[in-house]
Formats: C-alpha cells, sequence, structure tokens
C-alpha cells in the first residue's frame, strides 16, 4: 500500500498524507530502481548474508565512514493480516514494543536510549511491519542490549495500550480535518474494497475502539519470531563480530512455527464508479483516478518507472504541465505505483477549487488519453532516463538507508541487480516498449474515482464519470464502507 507497506517509511501513531503516500511510492515502491547513475556506477556495497541458529535471517553490510551502526527488522506481517475488523493491530502492536518491557518501563526505556543518543521506532505498512534502531559505534553494546529489550521482551502494559490507543484515534479524527490526509485511505478503501490492502494501516474510529491488549499480545506471539523475520544491519562494524554480538543478544528469541501471509491477488476494477466523501466546509476538491497496479517485482518495473516519470512522476510530467503549469488548476498533480508483495494501487492525484473540479478532472483524464493515443517519443525517454539517472540517491547515502534498502530487497524477493543494473534497465525502454507498458499498466477504460469535497457543490456535476456513484461523509466512521459505531461494552 507499504509496504507499503512495502512500504514502508516509518509512520508513526498517525496515517501519512497523500503527500506523504506519495513520497512513500517513490521512496519505497520504486526505490530500489531510482538509485540514480551514482547507484549504476557505484553498486550497491558487498554485504553477507546468515542465518542464526534461531532461524533468523540476518543482513551484514559494513560502512566504515561514519562511526553509526543501523538496524532495520522486517517482521513479515503487516496490516494486512490485521482482523478485518481490527485494522490497526499490527501499527499498534509495532507501536508498543518499545513502551514496556521485562526489564524497562517506557520511560526507563526512553532515558536508556537517550542517555547514549540512539534511537528506536517501530511501526507497520501493508506488507510487513518494521523496528530500526541507530547508535555510535562506541555504545553499540548498549544499542543491542535496548533493541534486543524491546524486541524480545516486550509486556505491553495496560496503560500504554490505553494511552497508544486514544493517540490513534485522536489521530484518525484529526487526519479527516484535512482532505488531503485522507484522500489515499478513502481510495485504497475504495479500490480494494474487502481485500487485505483496503485496511487502513493505522485503523480507523470504530477499528480502535475494538482493539484489545490480548489481540495485541496474540499478534505479537504469533508473528514476531526469528523464522519470520530479516535484520538488516548495516554501519562501522565488523561482520564477524557482529554475527557473534546477534548470536548471543538475539538467540535467546524462540523460533516456533509462524502462519504463513495468504494475500490473494486484487482484480483490477472493471467499468468507472466513483466514492464522493462530502466534506462540507471544504473549498477544494482533492482527487484520485485510477486502479490496481502491480507486484513490488513486476517484469515492466523499469519501464513503468520511466513512463510514469514522463506521465507523472516529475515536476515536468504531462499532468503537471498540463494541470499546473498551462492552466493554473491546481499546485500540483502527479501519478504513482504503489508496489507490494500483491498489486497494489496506481493513481493519478491533484487538487483544485470547488468550481473547476470538472475542468481538473477532465484535463486529467485528457492526459491519460493523450498517453494511450500518442504513446512517449525518444525525446520524452531521454529526458526521463536522464532525470532518473541523474538523481543523486539520498536512500543509498546513510547506513539506516543501505540497512532499510537490502531488508526490502530480502524480503520481496530481489537481488542487488535492482540497484546494480538500473541503469542498463533503464536505457532498455523504447518507445515500442513503453507503448505496450502504457497499453498494460496505465487503466484508460477501467477507472475508481475517489473525490473529497464539497458534495452539494460538486455532485451533480461529477456523476457523469462513473456509472456508480458512492457517498459517505467525511464525519462517518471509517473510510469504506462507513462502519457503525463499535458496540459498548
Amino acid at each position: 500500500m507499504q509496504q507499503a507497506d512495502g512500504e514502508n517509511s516509518v509512520w508513526h501513531g498517525s496515517r501519512p498524507s497523500l503527500w506523504a503516500r506519495t513520497a512513500a511510492c517513490a521512496a519505497i515502491a520504486f526505490g530500489l530502481w531510482a538509485q540514480s547513475a551514482s547507484a549504476a556506477a557505484l553498486h550497491l556495497p558487498s554485504h553477507e548474508k546468515k542465518t542464526l541458529k534461531n532461524g533468523l535471517t540476518v543482513l551484514l553490510l559494513e560502512k566504515h565512514n561514519v562511526p553509526m551502526v543501523s538496524f532495520y527488522l522486517v517482521v513479515k506481517a503487516g496490516s494486512a493480516e490485521d482482523p478485518a475488523n481490527e485494522a490497526g493491530l499490527a501499527s499498534v502492536t509495532a507501536g508498543l514494543l518499545r513502551k514496556g518491557t521485562k526489564l524497562r518501563t517506557a520511560q526507563q526505556f526512553a532515558a536508556d536510549l537517550d542517555y547514549i543518543g540512539g534511537e528506536f521506532d517501530a511501526d507497520a505498512g501493508q506488507d510487513f511491519s518494521m523496528a530500526t534502531a541507530e547508535f555510535l559505534s562506541k555504545d553499540l553494546n548498549r544499542g543491542i542490549e535496548l533493541f534486543s529489550d524491546a524486541l524480545l521482551h516486550p509486556v505491553f502494559p495496560q496503560e500504554e495500550v490505553d494511552k497508544l490507543l486514544r493517540q490513534a484515534l485522536d489521530g484518525v479524527k484529526a487526519e479527516k480535518d484535512e482532505a488531503q490526509s485522507v484522500l489515499g485511505a478513502y481510495y485504497d478503501a475504495y479500490l480494494f474494497g474487502n481485500h487485505p490492502y483496503g485496511r487502513p494501516v493505522d485503523g480507523d474510529e470504530n477499528s480502535l475502539a475494538r482493539i484489545k491488549r490480548e489481540a495485541i499480545v496474540k499478534f505479537y506471539e504469533t508473528h514476531y519470531a526469528p523464522g519470520n523475520a530479516i535484520l538488516a544491519v548495516a554501519g562501522d562494524f565488523s561482520a564477524p563480530d557482529m554475527e557473534k554480538r546477534l548470536e548471543e543478544a538475539l538467540g535467546p528469541w524462540a523460533g516456533r512455527p509462524t502462519p504463513a501471509p495468504a494475500i490473494p491477488a486484487a482484480s483490477q476494477v472493471k467499468g468507472k464508479r466513483m466514492l464522493l466523501v462530502d466534506k462540507p466546509d471544504a473549498t477544494q476538491t482533492f482527487f484520485a483516478i485510477g486502479n490496481v497496479g502491480v507486484t513490488r517485482n513486476d517484469p515492466d518495473r523499469a519501464a513503468i518507472r520511466v513512463v510514469n516519470t514522463i506521465f507523472g512522476g516529475r515536476f515536468t510530467s504531462m499532468l503537471n504541465e498540463e494541470l499546473r503549469v498551462k492552466s493554473g488548476l491546481t499546485y500540483g498533480a502527479w501519478s504513482g505505483f504503489s508496489s507490494l508483495k500483491e498489486p497494489g494501487s496506481f493513481g493519478m492525484y491533484s487538487f483544485t477549487r470547488n468550481e473547476t473540479t470538472v475542468k481538473a478532472i477532465d484535463m486529467a483524464l485528457q492526459v491519460l488519453d493523450e498517453l494511450h493515443k500518442k504513446g512517449v517519443n525518444e525525446e520524452q525517454l531521454t529526458s526521463a532516463k536522464s532525470y532518473l539517472k541523474g538523481q543523486f540517491p539520498p536512500t543509498m547515502e546513510t547506513s539506516g538507508q543501505l540497512a532499510r534498502l537490502i531488508a526490502a530487497n530480502e524480503f520481496y524477493g530481489l537481488d542487488d541487480s535492482e540497484v546494480n543494473d538500473f541503469e542498463g534497465r533503464v536505457d532498455a525502454v523504447t518507445p515500442e516498449v513503453a507503448r505496450r507498458v502504457i497499453e498494460k499498466r496505465f487503466p484508460l477504460d477501467n477507472l475508481v474515482f475517489a473525490l473529497i469535497g464539497k458534495a452539494a457543490d460538486i455532485r451533480t456535476s461529477v456523476q457523469k464519470y462513473a456509472t456508480q456513484l458512492d457517498t459517505t461523509d467525511i464525519a462517518a466512521p471509517g473510510f469504506w464502507p462507513p462502519v457503525p459505531k463499535a458496540p459498548k461494552d
């Protein structure tokens, strides 16, 4: 969705805004491609893959230019593994790892972490949950002890459970005041329906109210196991020494069977349908248009990246040129794919004044139609390829970013060629390849629309876009479909 689940920047406590989701799509869904010419020339630094005695997969990447060590743990269960009526469970479970252990209260954990200037965070995406940590090399022993304490010994104190659930619930309510913060959640819920990718990663008003401590403990005990996890460590250390340290610290993490994730592939929606979310005080309409997209390891992924750069992936894209630069209808228009274990979403996104809603949507659809009719030419391809290869790769600068990168690679069954062969894959995209990808991956006749705006002003005019129009109020609990209030105990 992150991932992005994959996904997966650490979205902590609140659902990412549309802007953050779009950035995450670029950094996560296509992060392995957008490493630029620098990545192609330098290659991903070599790293070792080990398996601890308890079954934990460990990836070790030495990087000695800065005295820091970064940890990135993937647990192969994200929001897609949440029970259907307890969306947000994976996120809440991860958020509580540091909120009290067998050895420390939440306050003691925070104090010990601050004392060494370390960092620890945990959250969930659609495909997996993650825990990250970073410490100075000189504090490695203490850092590993803290990291392992949170991972192996959480006790989920009731008062911390109650506090985090209240914060998450307040976050959902606050975000509904800002349409751009929840457009992605409404779009995913309407696009995927009952599919696991349609569940809000951080839950909704009712699902959060249903989550009890017992469910959190069960989720942890079911999914947090060494055989169901990947740990990447990058930074200033010796690989043999780090393997020994991890065996000592994480060896007591008991291995146990875990259920294999069973996420079905979502089918593309046929026809055209629309969700209109009424926000009576809105002066602008935020909209998403698209359909189910591609997987993280789609064989056309490089060509998709190139074409999307031309269509809606950069400031000088076709969408942004027409909707912002030439017409002034919006401050931004873009498109992106959320590539996950199974096909994620593809969407075109923008916003405009209430009175120009139809004009902006018409223009976005016209640009999509032009892409299909004309394809892309050599000049556009050359520009997009140079753009992609010329970006300096911020996702490969630090040890933390490298740990995240190789962990995601391992989770999705990809290898170093995703970075090392990036330039060659981009250069191999021809107008003919691009046309095939456009016809196959950029939907035209089958489209799903999600709009958040003032229904009284726009409902009549936007009905023309879809044969099925569904409506809800932004004040209604949940995203789609609206859910009844949770029963009182």
